[in-house]
C-alpha cells in the first residue's frame, strides 16, 4: 500500500451550496476544524458520521458533467444506500438535485445530479408490484 484515502474532492462553482447539500444527504459536519485543511471561500469539507471526508473545491470555470455524455463524463460518482428510495428522492430533489434516470420501478436505483452537476445514485429496495 502506498497511502490511504484522505478525502474525496469534488470541483464545483459554490463550495457552500455543495457542502450543505451533501451534509443533508449523508449527515455529518461541514467545515469541522481539522489540521489537514484550511476552509474558506474556495474550500469546504464535510466530515460524515462514518468517518468519510468529502472536500469541495471552487473552480472558476467549472463545467459540470453531463451523464452519460462522453464529451463531459462523470469521472466518478457516489452510490448512497437509502432505506426508502421514494422518500430519499423527494428529499434530494428538495435540496436541489436533478433526477437524471429514474429507470424501471423494480430496478431499485436512480441516478441524480447534485447542484453542481455531479452524478450520484440512490440505492434502495426495488418497488414490488
Amino acid at each position: 500500500m502506498i497511502g490511504e484515502l484522505q478525502c474525496v474532492v469534488l470541483d464545483c462553482a459554490d463550495v457552500e451550496v455543495l457542502s450543505r447539500f451533501y451534509a443533508e444527504l449523508l449527515g455529518g459536519e461541514v467545515n469541522r476544524p481539522d489540521r489537514r485543511w484550511a476552509v474558506g471561500d474556495g474550500w469546504a469539507t464535510l466530515h460524515t458520521q462514518r468517518g468519510l471526508v468529502l472536500a469541495f473545491q471552487r473552480v472558476a470555470d467549472h463545467r459540470p458533467p453531463r451523464w452519460p455524455d462522453p464529451e463531459r463524463p462523470a469521472q466518478f460518482h457516489l452510490d448512497v444506500d437509502v432505506p426508502d428510495l421514494e422518500a430519499a428522492q423527494a428529499r434530494v430533489l428538495e435540496l436541489g438535485a436533478e433526477l437524471l434516470d429514474a429507470g424501471e420501478p423494480a430496478r431499485g436505483w436512480r441516478v441524480f445530479a447534485d447542484p453542481a452537476g455531479h452524478p450520484f445514485c440512490l440505492l434502495g429496495r426495488p418497488v414490488t408490484p
